[in-house]
């Protein structure tokens, strides 16, 4: 028997911070679209996404599926932008720097 409930889907959390950088994203893709005179209609024939989806990524809703974001940087030629998050990793840098500083200093005791 299958219960109501496992058939509900699951919010992301998303806090605050994390909110304005998805709404920062979704401006960023309203712009874009405007500098080149697409409009929602023409996104949304290319992609294959609903009005209202479009509507809600230039918003940066978190309920929008990242794959649908990553759709709609394609049809604006931004999709490569899109590969380059996390390229320059600095904190996990210096984080494996430190354990390899710690495993040379147990070796040379």
């Amino acid at each position: 028997m299958v219960t109501e409930r496992s058939n509900r889907k699951r919010a992301a959390v998303v806090f605050p911070k994390n909110r304005r950088v998805l709404e920062q994203l979704g401006e960023n893709i309203k712009l874009a679209c405007k500098r080149r005179g697409y409009t929602q209609v023409l996104i949304s024939e290319r992609t294959g996404l609903s009005r209202l989806t479009i509507r809600k990524i230039e918003n940066g809703d978190p309920t929008v599926s990242i794959g649908h974001y990553l759709a709609v940087l394609g049809v604006l030629r931004l999709a490569d932008d899109f590969a380059s998050v996390a390229g320059d990793d600095e904190l996990g840098r210096k984080l494996q720097d430190i354990k390899l500083i710690g495993k040379n200093e147990k070796r040379n005791q």
